[in-house]
């Protein structure tokens, strides 16, 4: 319920590829207390966080210092996060526990992270509704948004913050490879439903919430891993809408130039 609607905002804002970052970023830091706690999800959340606002974090710092392009440094950041998280795993944990963190287990969600999953969303809700206005402001006119004094960049710090946040609560259940695609899939398929802000975010989180179920049924029925029958879902659900939603789809487009022609 949460992550889509900041699919939405990072899809609008051009930087759909930061929350694979962010996925990417946090692993050093989940490795690192796997090696001290193992499985605990405080200890696991924690270690998450650091690393992933020391990506989004320095990645901004690094940009503002050289000059140099932001996505660029999350790129490098990202890259050297994943190698160094992978190889901390394996430095204690087997191909069974790499597979855990990279792909999550959805059907093995605790108490503990259901309540951290529910708490995340509760808190990424409640901030987008005080964020709202300067968020859309910033997507679509960020010079006006900088004349009035807006405050875009600690806004822009505290969105990835919740992004950070959101890929965190889900790795449990998806994986910090398959949290994304939950994010992002629904939010890209949600802008062929609705031209307003709001209506793509009523569209995404209602597309993530068909797609979890369905995903599960697929999983059990066809005896596939939860996670990626999810993600396969929701990829399915974003085509369909690329080739019937109303706004921008395919086949609504083909249907209405003969129309405009005449």
């Amino acid at each position: 319920m949460a992550g889509p609607p900041l699919g939405v905002f990072l899809m609008l804002r051009r930087m759909s590829l930061t929350a694979d970052v962010m996925a990417h970023g946090v692993l050093p830091g989940i490795a690192a207390a796997f090696l001290v706690a193992g499985l605990s999800v405080p200890a696991l959340w924690l270690g998450g966080l650091l690393a992933g606002l020391a990506v989004a974090v320095g990645a901004g710092a690094l940009s503002r210092a050289t000059g140099g392009r932001e996505d660029a440094a999350l790129t490098g950041l990202y890259l050297v996060a994943l190698a160094l998280g992978v190889a901390l795993i394996s430095v204690r944990g087997g191909a069974m526990d790499l597979t855990h963190l990279l792909f999550g287990s959805v059907l093995g969600v605790d108490d503990p992270a259901l309540l951290l999953m529910a708490g995340t969303a509760t808190l990424t809700l409640l901030a987008l509704a005080f964020a709202w206005r300067p968020l859309v402001l910033e997507c679509f006119d960020p010079d006006f948004a900088r004349a009035v004094g807006a405050r875009g960049a600690l806004w822009h710090l505290a969105f990835l913050a919740l992004v950070a946040l959101n890929v965190l609560a889900a790795f449990q259940a998806l994986g910090t490879l398959m949290a994304v695609g939950l994010m992002m899939l629904p939010a890209v398929a949600a802008r062929h439903w609705a031209r307003g802000v709001g209506g793509m975010v009523y569209a995404a989180a209602g597309v993530a919430a068909t797609c979890s179920a369905l995903g599960l049924l697929l999983s059990y029925h066809l005896d596939l891993p939860s996670g990626p029958a999810i993600v396969l879902v929701a990829g399915l659900a974003w085509a369909v809408s690329v080739l019937f939603g109303p706004v921008d789809g395919l086949l609504p487009r083909l249907v209405r130039r003969p129309h405009l022609a005449g």
